[in-house]
């Protein structure tokens, strides 16, 4: 009974958000689609500046790595970090290599999608992080691997905390040419 309740709940979440439309002229090839318990939020993946970080999306997003991974570290008016599918507290990467630097000059701010790293610049991995406004401090430090398309209003409701006590999650994470 708990099951069948708990799937109920699931579903009453999950079909609102997979019902609302892509913003139009959206690259699905090179876009992802996250839902999660607030809502759907559309990266569009920015490959021309980050190519070997959104294919890593991509392919994680396709194995499920990320489905049900917490949004672990949410700092107001900075950032909402999630992507730890492995240990699910910000500690973890994939089974995949580091990944190079792939710097440019697009500046972090509101809606801009970067990928977390430890100290060494070629660090990243699977963990990405979404801006809740300016971050002019991380510009030409992190990787921007995409931005917002549509579902800031989303990221805005995410859950507080350094770490979330009770995390939001992303439900389940999917490039958006694979949703049928």
């Amino acid at each position: 009974m708990v099951r069948i309740l708990a799937v109920l709940a699931a579903l009453v979440y999950a079909v609102p958000a997979m019902a609302q439309p892509l913003p139009a002229n959206l690259d699905k090839t090179n876009a992802v689609v996250i839902d999660t318990t607030k809502g759907r939020i559309v990266v569009k993946l920015r490959t021309d500046l980050a190519p070997q970080h959104a294919e890593r999306i991509k392919t994680l997003a396709r194995e499920g790595y990320y489905n049900n991974v917490p949004f672990h570290r949410v700092i107001d008016g900075f950032m909402a970090q999630t992507g730890d599918g492995k240990n699910f507290n910000g500690t973890g990467g994939s089974k995949y290599p580091n990944l190079t630097a792939e710097f440019s000059n697009v500046p972090f701010r509101r809606g801009i999608v970067g990928m977390a790293r430890s100290a060494s610049n070629d660090s990243a991995n699977s963990q990405f992080f979404i801006m809740f406004g300016d971050g002019s401090f991380l510009n030409g430090k992190y990787t921007v691997v995409g931005e917002v398309a549509s579902g800031m209003d989303v990221v805005d409701k995410i859950k507080r905390g350094e770490p979330v006590q009770d995390p939001d999650k992303m439900v389940k994470v999917q490039v958006a040419s694979d949703i049928k």
